[in-house]
């Protein structure tokens, strides 16, 4: 363990704060990182040093520690310097430094990883489904083709020549990972010629190359919900590429596009739809029917003296919330259409009835003028 200061060796003051810490840290191992000044001891112990120091101090239970007790307190705690690095560590390392000189500090310092077979899964497929608003109500089952890979048929996925097996790997005698010195770290990686498997195929398949794989046609069916909304994605598990040499399946992601319909606008589960009346069916009343999502229609009452812009509500009549499962409902906004053209009979009867509600069409209607004047007034009281 080093004896220097901490604060002292990163440069900064007791009271710092953990982005102060690792940017005194990234500039201290930035200088002094043996790749910078090779074959110069003194900075592989000063870039020690910062390594060691910084690994206390982000750590907000051993910088308590080290605050009270100094360098004794943390070996009571079983801390062994430069070799007691641990996982979260490497992590701010890689996070500081790897992008910088290239290299994967959770691999190495002391730096030894497990070899083995990682799961490695087929590649995830995407697709995109258009439906109408209809279906995307109703729900629907959409059955399409997909041309993906699959597994050998020959080899049965290993991407062997049958009869054949496979031979140790060459460039790391089998173990999966090959090992150099980085300055004065010994860094294990992934063996890059057999991708950690130790092994290799020197006999490929002849009917996949060797990569366990060759494209088919595949027919699937898929089952969308009622209620599902535009852009929503679902996830069809182990139904995309096949994985390499018996590896597990990738998935299926199908994202669903619901056209817009000319009559109805959905948000959420609701539906809002728009009707024209007739200036006699708005004055009078009326009975009109109105259409349904599913088909059906239903028969909406208009009260006498409605106007232009009142909304209806139709309970039930929306979608099925894909979650709660209840229904929302249909708003229908009146719009009132007034006639532009009239014949001679229709305008006499248009302007017997101004007469009777003692309008003179021939005067300047100053009505919304006075309602003006008295809102402005009653504004400035």
């Amino acid at each position: 363990m080093i004896n220097r200061d901490y604060y002292e060796i990163l440069g900064i003051s007791r009271s710092a704060s953990p982005e102060e810490i690792k940017k005194a840290y990234r500039q201290a191992a930035l200088k002094y990182h043996p790749d910078r000044n090779p074959g110069n001891k003194e900075s592989e112990e000063k870039f020690k040093e910062a390594a060691e120091a910084y690994s206390v101090l982000i750590d907000p239970e051993k910088r308590v520690i080290y605050d009270r007790y100094g360098h004794q307190g943390l070996q009571g705690q079983g801390y062994q310097g430069f070799g007691g690095f641990d996982s979260t560590i490497f992590e701010d390392f890689g996070d500081i430094l790897g992008n910088f000189f290239g290299f994967n500090f959770s691999e190495f310092f002391g730096g030894q990883t497990q070899s083995g077979t990682r799961v490695q899964p087929g590649r995830d497929l995407a697709l995109e489904v258009r439906i109408n608003l209809e279906e995307a109500a109703a729900g629907v089952e959409k059955e399409f083709s997909l041309n993906r890979p699959e597994q050998c048929p020959v080899c049965h996925g290993s991407g062997l020549k049958p009869g054949t097996r496979k031979t140790v790997c060459s460039a790391c005698q089998g173990r999966g990972q090959v090992r150099y010195q980085q300055g004065f770290f010994t860094v294990s990686r992934t063996c890059p010629h057999c991708h950690g498997q130790g092994e290799v195929i020197s006999t490929p398949c002849e009917e996949c190359k060797g990569s366990g794989l060759v494209k088919q046609k595949k027919q699937l069916k898929i089952k969308i919900p009622a209620g599902i909304e535009d852009g929503t994605s679902l996830r069809i598990n182990g139904e995309g590429e096949a994985g390499k040499q018996g590896q597990p399946r990738g998935d299926l992601y199908i994202q669903v596009r619901v056209a817009r319909h000319p009559f109805f606008e959905r948000k959420g589960k609701d539906l809002y739809a728009e009707v024209s009346i007739s200036l006699t069916q708005a004055a009078l009343g009326a009975r009109i029917a109105v259409p349904l999502l599913n088909g059906d229609q239903e028969v909406l009452k208009i009260p006498a003296g409605v106007q232009s812009g009142e909304v209806f509500k139709i309970k039930n009549a929306g979608l099925v919330d894909i979650g709660d499962k209840r229904r929302g409902d249909l708003y229908v906004t009146v719009k009132v259409a007034t006639p532009d053209k009239l014949d001679k009979e229709q305008k006499a009867l248009l302007t017997r009835l101004a007469e009777l509600r003692g309008e003179n069409l021939n005067e300047i209607d100053r009505t919304w003028l006075e309602k003006y004047k008295n809102l402005i007034g009653r504004r400035g009281q």
